[in-house]
């Protein structure tokens, strides 16, 4: 096979929180790509480094009492200990906080100018005269200016759905200070990306560069029409890289964090002797990128067009991955399923976690769903129960004699599982990591099937089964060494374990198409043991508690938070029999005296409200708001009505297609920055992560109108 050239990157972890469970969704679908490459025998290098610049990081560090580079500097120590932690493994972790992505930034800054692709104009932002900084809208909140909710973000409103600018919220705050913001007008470079318009076009519509789903929705919400200018610059205050010829103004955050990926390659051929330009501008590499589909837009539009005008090489292909969620739900810090990396790590191994995600990812965008169930069956069924069980059940017998001196009859069983490397490398190229587990479980099955009848802790009573026995040990020891070398990029651990007791190294994926004879085998080490429920609730509970305490630290220092306070506990009296009595049920008031009844309506006045079932046929999150979905509902035949809903943070999009909702169907259609909505899903909850859909019973039918 010829040697392949690989650059992978993931995304820039942001330097202002914790790494958490769902980030280790792409970091280690990443890291698994690029060991199987390796063991491939591929040249393969991972990049990555943290994203660094920004209000944010900014404000984050004057609230520590600290400056910008020590809150940089303590993040990236806690992202690499997390990764380490959970088996990560970049060849580079950089800053882009650093002299070369400075450098680069200035390098692309002038390709773009030298295109005439980039024009300033004055753009109008709320200020903050306190804080002394432009107001992002998610820094902004104040009263809906649609449904006079109050408390609300400046660019949408959990309650009603709308969406609008932050000048245009009622008595508007800033979630720095307090203060009420003014209007102020500044300078700033914007890059006319329309201009690169039939690129892109070509680019993201033709090859294998991006997946069908990804293709289709750039294409149906950008290419189909001019694409907007895109605002690359922000004024002074800003933690970042000042502009050279536009003093007093920083590039924004996501241009410089890209070319992040071409400084953290530059360090490390810096190390390595080698030349920055045999990476990014050669035609032999082959550049991937693995990200969240949140950030598809900045990747497969704005990215491409800073590295076509530059001469940089274009990605070879874009990795899009879904989101986690936890039992069929968002993270949530409430529940304690938002578990921080460090937090998973004091109660499991990373085997655990990297062989669940590993054995739910596909190579599409669906969502993945962490099951307690499904991760405790997992880890003690798979790993302990079929592929730790070889070892453990025959090491022991022939560490005295080392493996036969030929390989013996098994049946066939060896050269299948060689027959099945090609296969299972496929799915892994693919990144169809379901699929490469569940063949590589099906050869640990068989491998079983033969240890089980075999029966070596028999054979082991009887002298005269000596050598029947040490062939029994040979099979099965060379079956499971085949098994872990394939789990190798999934579960590291497990292979170095097996490499060091079976003391010859499978260093490539074509080793185990030849099996072991004759050589010694060491000791038995213990590789894994079982989970139980308790340390899954274990880890919950300390990640309530965690995030209990960065409430009240927060609230003692009297800044707004940006969840949600644990629900109340359970106020229902509990009967006799054990069972919850509803009519003994003393509800908390607290609802009703936060949102008061409205006033009276007449029956015709209610009479005008058309409530509607309908189903729920497509649901997509809107990458520009923070709280919005878009749904198509289905009312029947081929009605349908598009709707935004501000529902994002409480529920995943894939999860809401096919079910019944009550929708307001006759609501005059309101025009939105990103579409026309024609109608309302029903829901309650004072907003965020506490919305509550309202569903019909089963048996209901769209179209059916609620009275």
């Amino acid at each position: 096979m010829p040697e392949r050239k690989i650059l992978v990157t993931a995304a820039l972890p942001y330097a202002n929180g914790p790494i958490h469970v769902g980030h280790l969704v792409e970091y280690i679908q990443t890291d698994i790509w690029v060991r199987f490459q390796k063991l491939r025998g591929h040249r393969c290098i991972f990049l990555c480094a943290d994203d660094t610049h920004g209000t944010a990081i900014m404000m984050s560090a004057k609230k520590a009492g600290i400056s910008e580079q020590a809150w940089i500097d303590r993040m990236r120590e806690e992202h690499v200990r997390d990764f380490s932690a959970v088996g990560v493994e970049f060849d580079n972790y950089g800053s882009t906080h650093s002299d070369e992505n400075r450098d680069l930034c200035a390098r692309f800054w002038k390709s773009l100018r030298d295109a005439d692709l980039i024009q300033s104009k004055q753009v109008d932002q709320l200020f903050d005269p306190e804080a002394g900084i432009f107001l992002a809208d998610r820094f902004v909140r104040g009263t809906c200016p649609n449904c006079k909710t109050p408390d609300q973000y400046g660019d949408s409103c959990d309650r009603c759905g709308a969406t609008y600018s932050a000048a245009e919220l009622i008595d508007p705050v800033s979630v720095y200070s307090g203060a009420t913001p003014v209007m102020r007008s500044a300078e700033h470079a914007l890059v006319r990306i329309e201009k690169l318009h039939d690129f892109l076009d070509d680019w993201t519509q033709t090859g294998n560069r991006l997946q069908p789903e990804i293709a289709n929705y750039l294409k149906n919400q950008f290419l189909d029409k001019e694409l907007k200018d895109w605002d690359v610059s922000r004024p002074a205050p800003y933690w970042g890289f000042e502009i050279p010829d536009m003093p007093g103004n920083y590039w924004f955050v996501w241009f410089d964090a890209p070319i992040g990926y071409v400084a953290s390659t530059h360090q490390w051929c810096k190390r390595h002797g080698e030349s920055l330009d045999d990476w990014w501008l050669s035609p032999e590499v082959e550049i991937h990128h693995f990200i969240g589909k949140d950030i598809a837009y900045f990747h497969t539009l704005f990215w491409p067009s800073m590295l076509k005008t530059a001469g940089f090489t274009l990605p070879a292909k874009v990795h899009v991955h879904g989101f986690l969620t936890v039992n069929g739900r968002k993270m949530s810090k409430r529940d304690g399923t938002f578990v921080k990396a460090a937090t998973y790590s004091k109660h499991f191994p990373a085997a655990c976690l990297r062989y669940y995600f590993a054995s739910r990812l596909g190579p599409g965008l669906d969502n993945l769903d962490l099951s307690i169930d499904e991760f405790l069956a997992k880890t003690n069924g798979d790993l302990v129960g079929k592929v730790v069980n070889l070892a453990s059940r025959t090491a022991k017998f022939a560490e005295a004699t080392g493996l036969s001196a030929e390989y013996p009859e098994d049946g066939g069983l060896f050269a299948n599982g060689a027959l099945q490397g090609a296969s299972i490398a496929e799915a892994y190229e693919n990144c169809d990591y379901a699929r490469a587990t569940r063949l590589i479980m099906e050869l640990a099955d068989r491998a079983n099937e033969y240890v089980e009848s075999a029966a070596p802790w028999t054979l082991k009573k009887d002298p005269a089964q000596a050598q029947r026995l040490q062939d029994v040990c040979t099979v099965a020891l060379n079956l499971f060494r085949q098994i872990a070398t394939y789990l190798g990029p999934v579960l590291p651990e497990l292979k170095a374990q097996t490499d060091r007791l079976l003391t010859v190294p499978a260093t490539t994926w074509e080793d185990v198409y030849r099996p072991l004879a004759g050589t010694p085998v060491a000791r038995f080490e213990h590789m894994m043991k079982r989970i139980e429920p308790k340390d899954f609730e274990a880890m919950i509970e300390e990640s309530k508690e965690e995030s209990a305490a960065v409430e009240k630290a927060a609230e003692n220092a009297g800044a707004k938070v940006a969840f949600s306070a644990a629900p109340p506990a359970d106020a229902a009296a509990s009967s006799s029999s054990g069972a919850a009595s509803a009519s003994e049920a003393t509800d908390d008031d607290g609802p009703l005296k936060a949102e008061p009844l409205a006033e009276t309506c007449t029956i015709e006045d209610f009479g005008k409200v058309d409530l509607r079932i309908a189903r729920v046929v497509a649901a997509e999150p809107v990458a520009e708001a923070d709280k919005l979905l878009r749904l198509t509902l289905s009312l029947g035949g081929s009605e349908r009505r598009n709707v935004f809903a501000g529902i994002k943070k409480a529920y995943d999009a894939e999860a809401l297609v096919g079910r019944l909702v009550v929708m307001v169907a006759n609501l005059a259609p309101r025009k939105m920055r990103f579409g026309i909505s024609e109608g309302m899903v029903v829901a309650s909850g004072p907003g965020g992560e506490e919305v509550f859909l309202l569903s019909p019973d089963d048996g209901a039918k769209p179209g059916q109108r609620v009275h």
